[in-house]
């Protein structure tokens, strides 16, 4: 059954209801094969421990904006987040990435009107800190950078190449030395007391976004720390003290960019990574 949001927009259930022959995972099936054969949709990642997760509502938020660009229709939050919770344990932590497609939507129909269905996927969490990034930039700008599209395909290329050369990853910038984003993160750099972001045509991912929220009222274990976006310039880099990476699972810090090294541990860096350790986390509803 659809329904009409105040701006217009369809909402759309999350899983169709089942049917004769309906059997458990065929819905995701149809959407992970429509994401192979059109690659049209987009996705968010999040980390659940114990059956929580920090900034829950800014996912949700997330898969509502992207679903109405996209499709025009969002999708419903309970039923998004009864499939979260179906494959979430209560304990241990896992990754969850809720992905959206339109099944019906192929080659020839893309302009059709669209009812999009999800697939819920999950692995398991890191068990402990990855090592901090070795990166390359690359002039590259993602399509709909606002979007997180599923189009990860020039990335994982650009990703690729470079970890055959011996860098873990790749910092995206406009080709004329702005750096923008990375291949599936956020990068932010650590010059004195301020965290500065990089600033330009990027996703505002969600730990960037609690940590930015967060750093507007600093606990006490970051006195006088502050944040601003500006632009940075791959020729701006030796003048900061240390660069680091969040996405999903949180901070990683960035050991070096291109030949400009950086120090594995910061003063700044720590503190950053207590405060997003100690924000709250929200159970998903039943």
């Amino acid at each position: 059954m659809r329904s009409v949001t105040p701006d217009g927009c369809d909402t759309v259930p999350a899983m169709a209801a089942p049917s004769a022959g309906h059997t458990p995972g065929t819905d995701d099936d149809r959407v992970l094969r429509a994401l192979a054969t059109t690659g049209y949709g987009h996705f968010t990642t999040m980390l659940v421990t114990d059956g929580r997760v920090r900034g829950l509502d800014l996912h949700l938020d997330r898969l509502a904006r992207d679903s109405r660009a996209l499709f025009g229709t969002v999708p419903d939050r309970d039923a998004v987040c009864g499939r979260i919770r179906a494959v979430a344990p209560g304990d241990g932590a896992v990754v969850v990435r809720v992905s959206v497609a339109d099944p019906a939507l192929g080659l020839a129909t893309i302009g059709a009107p669209a009812d999009p269905r999800i697939a819920v996927t999950a692995r398991p969490a890191p068990q402990a800190a990855p090592p901090p990034l070795r990166v390359r930039t690359v002039g590259h700008q993602r399509y709909l950078p606002e979007v997180k599209s599923v189009g990860l395909f020039p990335t994982m290329h650009l990703r690729r190449l470079a970890s055959r050369d011996g860098f873990d990853d790749v910092l995206l910038t406009d080709g004329r030395g702005t750096v923008l984003e990375g291949s599936t993160w956020n990068v932010g750099f650590v010059a004195g007391n301020r965290v500065v972001w990089a600033a330009g045509p990027v996703l505002a991912g969600v730990t960037r976004t609690l940590l930015r929220d967060a750093l507007r009222e600093p606990p006490v274990e970051l006195p006088g720390v502050d944040d601003r976006e500006e632009t940075v310039r791959t020729a701006d880099l030796p003048r900061f003290e240390a660069a680091f990476a969040t996405n999903a699972t949180g901070i990683r810090p960035i050991a070096a960019i291109d030949d400009t090294p950086f120090p594995r541990t910061h003063p700044v860096l720590t503190a950053l990574t207590h405060l997003y350790e100690s924000l709250p986390t929200t159970p998903i509803p039943a």
